[in-house]
């Protein structure tokens, strides 16, 4: 009767916590991925009758054109694919066999009804056991970030997202992260496998991305309040 109690007051929190997912499922403009805005530039211009300035909107006459600056973009290359896979195995047997031949007494063999008493003892386990587990992920595409962050070491911190609308939802790619200015090529691009504590996030919203995750009662079957497992 508790247990039954106990579950009638666990469903409706799992309820109202079902009612907030979609609270906390990603949105478009999250402020945690906008983009930064340089800071204005107040510095007065000294007239010296040159036509060229050297200031801190120029990289040099002989360099590329590189993201340097909070509010510059970077555009990240995806090239991430990883694979994974673990496999174990385990085999256990054992045998026992124990034999005791007729009961004697006085040096001979005691027989009842014809029959002469002996004992015997035979024992046989095994276990064989096998996992097998594999997992591989691919992500290819191009995202543009901007800089949120520089660092007194010349890193940048960067960030930003890409939101995609379909027919039946909307589809995301977001990344984070640090870049080293030496990573950056020419074109200003940089490679997402050289971007550290690199976080990337690809999903989607709406009617393709609710069909794929479980229901309110198989979550609760599945999780640690069930108590009935």
């Amino acid at each position: 009767m508790k247990k039954v109690l106990v579950t009638l007051g666990v469903l409706p929190l799992l309820f109202l916590q079902g009612c907030q997912f979609d609270q906390f499922s990603p949105k478009p403009d999250d402020p945690a991925f906008a983009p930064a805005l340089p800071e204005p530039d107040y510095t007065n211009a000294i007239p010296d009758g040159g036509i060229f300035h050297m200031y801190n909107t120029n990289n040099g006459l002989y360099t590329d054109t590189k993201a340097h600056r909070v509010g510059d973009i970077i555009a990240v290359v995806l090239q991430e694919s990883t694979t994974a896979q673990k496999r174990a195995g385990s085999s256990l047997s054992k045998e026992d066999s124990d034999s005791f031949g007729a009961i004697t007494l006085g040096g001979k063999s005691i027989h009842a009804l014809g029959l002469t008493p002996t004992l015997s003892k035979s024992n046989e386990s095994s276990f064989e056991g096998s996992a097998n587990a594999s997992q591989s992920n691919s992500l290819r595409g191009q995202i543009s970030v901007s800089v949120v962050k520089v660092y007194p070491n010349g890193n940048l911190q960067v960030q930003g997202e890409k939101w995609l609308m379909l027919n039946n939802g909307n589809e995301y790619v977001r990344v984070t992260g640090l870049v080293r200015p030496e990573d950056i090529t020419s074109d200003n691009t940089v490679s997402s496998q050289r971007i550290a504590n690199a976080r990337i996030q690809y999903g989607g919203t709406g009617d393709f991305a609710d069909t794929q995750e479980r229901g309110l009662l198989s979550r609760f079957f599945n999780s640690v309040f069930n108590i009935f497992g």
